[in-house]
């Protein structure tokens, strides 16, 4: 028998997931000889020798039988001379390549180790059991090579049947640097003392009380989800009055709250192990968790410590983040005992050292895929491969929501939630997490630096310091152009119109943008319609209390005043303060004009009564959605009007109509309606300007595209009247995908024209 050799290069996520000693063992079993390495960034090499038809049974394993943390980018198959060896070896490491890490993201406790935990394993009833196969790796990891004495586990000296399983390439704990077990590993402790921790834990829950549980990447706030007394003790300490928060349950009890397609429970039980927003089930939706929405947040249980918990409670949980309001989560113990003193009444902690706090990730199916609404736990830091030019660059992103971004030699890596940039601790979070990411994938310092159009976000003072001390260009990208060079980016689109519909971005001439049609060609990017600009009377007050935009609208439909008045104050609104208002609108004092898709929305949520004060971000349309949902559509005109040369979308027009409607059409009729003609108005303005251009390919981005029915419906139309329509799905969809489209746009030379800065001077 004819003994040949090959020589396999593969490349892709296939360090720190097990696949040398995967390698190894379809190589054993096939009685094959040679070796196996990592080549550092360069990937694996593998030089294996036998039977020609064994060894294409081998190549063929390494495809279909990888193990299921890593991601085979490439595998290049070459003949070399056989050597007569007969064992296979795993060979040291070397460090060949130079950038572009690919280390996997921290995933759920599998299947296997869940098994060891629950049952009568030497791990049993242990909760940091992991393998090579699951577990933490970004959270714990301080620098590469990825090996133990490099991660917050070097504090923590294997025992000899750990270090036994660590060292047999049979073992599926060979080279596990998370491995450990009760006798050597981290430890838990309640309130200070490690004896019966989890029993006095789950104790505690069970009686409504408030308990810190510290996991693998960060901290959770959890409380008994069915326990009305619970919650509201829950929010009145943390001051948070009504945000929905996130639930954690055993699969067997989602049938009770939630309704969840095939699909969505797949997507539950995927590694990742996202935080998926699910429709409420009628009769049986927890309403103290998300109240006035139609949809909940909820988890499955991805660590060990979760699967303990579970194994004892009857019900979900309540799993927030361990923050206050608008600070990064706490990872730090002592901090957590300080900084939680009056909102817990008791702490589950362990003594690992968290090295990289992050968020759970949340996703949603909308317009039947799956998106993002965060980007975090389960996905970075695994980058993507995009040719965003040959300079390495660092896109800090926008302010709120943010993740950064960095790119070098073909390949962008988006980093966990960081979230909003408003405060010097989460500044410092910031420059920190920027170090981190990029000495774990070991990009070069960037010769270009990109950030938010707008003078006073602290990233883009951060931008400016960071620029002048390292001599990188600068560059300000506006907003809502760096949420279609996102698109555009995912896609590998060469030209587009975007349809992009959000909250507020700061516009070239200083306006606040927000509803936009933008379109691209030859790489210049042109502002060619958007919604109709009115006034945003009190600037961010009229975002926090939406009936002072539905005032403006009103105005600018031409509207009686003294009518409007009148309207408002019976809203809720105090007449000292609506008097006020008016002045403003009459004037245009502190009143710059918008064209704010959310602001049009938030409007209609507040003259309908849904949501009149604003306690977090997005809520007012969150609520207009939910009630949408048993709404029946009405006919209105979506009038498309020229203003200044520029087509807009005369959203003042609309709500005078939707006003109207209001008078003899339920809420829900009316919040649809509004949903209706946002959605199909911005669609024909789109495609107008898409066909004036001869472009077939339509964007779609910016907050709005997390709600469902105008997804679906500009999806649809697009679709009805041949347009290719494209949106984000590889990242956020929101702010969190913002430092995508700035990369994207710096690095593939994008320009924003001349004629979007001068298209209507009243913009700004």
């Amino acid at each position: 028998m004819k003994i040949e050799s090959r020589r396999v290069l593969v490349r892709g996520v296939v360090q720190g997931v097990g696949f040398r000693p995967f390698v190894y063992r379809i190589a054993h079993d096939r009685n094959l000889g040679g070796s196996v390495r990592n080549l550092g960034d360069a990937g694996v090499e593998v030089v294996v020798e036998g039977p020609s038809q064994e060894l294409q049974f081998f190549v063929t394993a390494l495809k279909t039988e990888a193990p299921p943390l890593s991601r085979i980018d490439d595998i290049d198959v070459s003949r070399s001379e056989p050597t007569g060896t007969e064992e296979f070896v795993i060979l040291p490491s070397t460090q060949e390549g130079s950038g572009g890490g690919q280390l996997p993201p921290d995933v759920a406790t599998c299947d296997a180790c869940v098994s060891d935990i629950l049952g009568s394993s030497r791990f049993r009833g242990y909760w940091a059991t992991s393998c090579t196969d699951c577990g933490p790796r970004f959270t714990v990891i301080e620098s590469l090579p990825y090996d133990r004495p490099r991660t917050s586990m070097s504090e923590f000296p294997m025992c000899p049947a750990c270090s036994e399983e660590y060292t047999d390439p049979l073992d599926r704990r060979y080279h596990a640097q998370t491995t450990a077990c009760g006798d050597c590993g981290p430890v838990l402790q309640f309130d200070g003392d490690a004896t019966d921790a989890l029993s006095r834990a789950i104790s505690a829950l069970s009686n409504d009380k408030i308990v810190v549980i510290k996991g693998i990447g960060g901290t959770h706030i959890a409380c008994a989800a069915t326990s009305d007394n619970a919650i509201d003790k829950l929010r009145t300490r943390l001051g948070r009055s009504s945000q929905p928060l996130a639930l954690m349950a055993a699969e067997c009890m989602l049938n009770e709250f939630v309704e969840a397609s095939t699909e969505e429970i797949e997507e539950l039980r995927k590694p990742h192990r996202p935080i998926l927003v699910l429709r409420k089930k009628a009769g049986k939706s927890l309403p103290s968790i998300a109240p006035g929405l139609h949809t909940i947040g909820v988890m499955l249980p991805y660590s060990g410590l979760h699967h303990l918990l579970f194994e004892s409670l009857e019900g979900p949980l309540v799993m927030t983040s361990a923050n206050m309001p608008g600070q990064p989560m706490l990872i730090e113990n002592d901090e957590i005992v300080a900084r939680l003193e009056g909102i817990a009444d008791h702490r589950l902690l362990h003594d690992r050292r968290i090295v990289a706090r992050c968020d759970d990730s949340v996703r949603r199916k909308v317009a039947g895929d799956f998106m993002f609404l965060r980007r975090s736990r389960g996905f970075v830091p695994q980058g993507m491969e995009r040719a965003l030019g040959a300079e390495p660059i660092l896109a800090l992103g926008a302010e709120s929501d943010l993740a950064f971004a960095v790119y070098d030699r073909g390949q962008i890596t988006l980093s966990q939630h960081i979230g909003n940039v408003d405060d010097l601790e989460t500044l410092t979070f910031l420059r920190e997490s920027i170090d981190h990411l990029s000495r774990i994938t070991r990009v070069r310092s960037p010769t270009i630096i990109a950030c938010d159009a707008h003078p006073q976000f602290l990233t883009t003072r951060l931008a400016e310091e960071l620029a002048e001390e390292s001599g990188a260009h600068l560059v300000r990208v506006q907003h809502h152009v760096a949420h279609l060079a996102s698109v555009m980016a995912e896609n590998n689109l060469e030209e587009s119109v975007g349809i992009i519909l959000d909250g507020y971005g700061y516009g070239p001439n200083g306006g606040a943008w927000g509803g936009e049609v933008l379109a691209v060609k030859d790489k210049l990017i042109t502002r060619v319609g958007s919604l109709r600009p009115v006034r945003l009377p009190g600037g961010d007050l009229a975002a926090r209390n939406p009936l002072r935009m539905a005032a403006s609208l009103l105005y600018a439909a031409g509207e009686d005043p003294a009518g409007i008045r009148d309207k408002i104050v019976e809203r809720g609104l105090d007449r000292i303060e609506v008097d006020l208002l008016m002045k403003q609108l009459d004037v245009g004092i502190n009143a710059p004009f918008t064209t704010s898709a959310g602001r049009f929305l938030d409007a209609v949520a507040a003259w309908l009564g849904i949501c009149r004060v604003r306690t977090y971000e997005g809520e007012p349309a969150m609520r207009l959605e939910a009630a949408a949902i048993q709404g029946r559509t009405h006919e209105i005109s979506t009038a498309l009007i020229d203003e200044a040369g520029m087509p807009r979308l005369d959203t003042a027009h609309l709500f005078a109509q939707l006003v109207r409607l209001s008078e003899r059409a339920s809420i829900q009729d009316v919040a649809v309606t509004a949903q209706e003609a946002l959605a199909r108005g911005m669609t024909i303005l789109g495609m107008t300007l898409a066909e004036e251009r001869r472009i077939s390919s339509i964007a779609f981005s910016g907050g709005v595209a997390y709600n469902d029915h105008i997804s679906s419906r500009i999806r649809d139309l697009c679709g009805t009247n041949g347009y290719s329509l494209f949106t984000n799905r590889l990242v956020p969809c929101g702010d969190g995908g913002v430092s995508l489209g700035q990369a994207a746009y710096v690095g593939l030379g994008y320009r924003l024209t001349d004629a979007s800065n001068s298209a209507l001077r009243q913009d700004g």
